[in-house]
């Protein structure tokens, strides 16, 4: 297993253009009352840089590890989500709604279904359905069953990140503890926008999506270096 200070000599430098990118978009925070294609290009710009963290590793290393391929296509389906809901107030919160619907299932799928660890599953099943039982009074019209769809689809994707790590055996790797918590806080930024827009007001609302969604990301990306680690891993188990 790569140690952790190795990762960060290695893979930081590769990731200083979207640290950049993400305080450019905190220090502009344009207001999104008056969406335009530049709002939209700043709040993209840290997903566009991932791709290139990812693509900065070789058209060879995503050719030979699909994980790595499959967590690349779900960036650029959340720059697609991210872009849509830019106008969300215009009629496009469903079509981000789905463009990050399908990033869940690439990363689901990329994170595999290896170990099971039903543990994780039952215990994600739960908040899930805490969650849609917090959201459903307030939903209404197609809604009512495009945010139960959704909860699904990015719960699952939680568990099979949760479920890879296993701190008591060998296989572990920090990056499977990277997608872990890469997907609970992807898990808790989407809660902040349900509960915000269709509940109550949250304080400090899109400081915390953005920060805990960029934050998430980021740690995703990470989850994709070591997947050859994780590739002979999955063949162990």
């Amino acid at each position: 297993m790569v140690s952790p200070v190795t990762v960060v000599k290695s893979e930081g430098p590769k990731l200083v253009p979207f640290f950049k990118a993400t305080c450019v978009y905190f220090v502009l925070w344009l207001p999104t009352s008056s969406p335009s294609w530049f709002s939209a290009l700043i709040k993209c710009l840290p997903i566009f840089c991932l791709w290139v963290f990812l693509l900065a590793h070789g058209i060879s290393f995503l050719g030979a590890h699909s994980s790595a391929r499959k967590i690349l296509a779900g960036l650029i389906f959340s720059a697609l989500g991210d872009a849509f809901l830019i106008w969300q107030e215009q009629g496009y919160f469903s079509h981000g709604l789905l463009m990050f619907g399908i990033t869940h299932i690439l990363y689901s799928s990329a994170f595999g279904m290896k170990p099971l660890n039903l543990r994780a599953g039952l215990i994600i099943a739960v908040i899930s359905g805490l969650s849609y039982t917090l959201l459903y009074p307030y939903l209404s019209g197609p809604f009512t069953y495009l945010v139960a769809v959704y909860i699904a689809l990015i719960g699952f994707m939680g568990w099979r990140a949760i479920a890879g790590v296993q701190l008591t055996n060998d296989l572990w790797t920090w990056t499977k503890l990277s997608a872990c918590l890469g997907a609970v806080l992807f898990m808790v930024s989407d809660l902040t926008i349900a509960v915000n827009k269709f509940c109550f007001p949250v304080p400090h609302s899109r400081a915390i999506i953005m920060a805990t969604y960029y934050a998430a990301q980021m740690l995703i990306a990470l989850s994709a270096v070591e997947c050859q680690d994780v590739d002979a891993a999955r063949k162990r188990a």
